[in-house]
């Protein structure tokens, strides 16, 4: 679960970067909402890291990344982004929603 919600936070800061990266930082609602939702991942992510068990359904923060994905897959059409920002933003946005999906499932019995 370290691993995955460590992934999850380098995730997010890489939507914290990636309006400078893929140059539409000049798209002010794209730019906030990439900067925003990246830094809410990282920082749940992160506090995730540092639980014990952050594993199950009832973990909060593991459901606030979830949603961080599913708005990561969304965001590319929401603001009409780049042909290589949009791959690259829905990919992690899965790759977020599967990390998530798997720590949730991988409960403690």
């Amino acid at each position: 679960m370290k691993l995955r919600n460590g992934l999850a936070a380098i995730i997010g800061i890489w939507f914290i970067i990636s309006p400078w990266i893929f140059d539409y930082s000049d798209q002010e609602g794209a730019l906030w909402t990439s900067v925003a939702v990246g830094a809410v991942l990282l920082i749940v992510s992160g506090w995730a890291l540092c639980q014990e068990d952050s594993s199950g359904w009832a973990v909060w923060q593991t459901w606030v990344s979830l949603l961080a994905g599913i708005w990561f897959v969304i965001q590319p059409f929401v603001f009409s982004l780049e042909s290589g920002a949009m791959w690259t933003t829905v990919i992690l946005g899965a790759v977020t929603i599967i990390l998530n999906l798997w720590t949730m499932a991988s409960a403690k019995s």
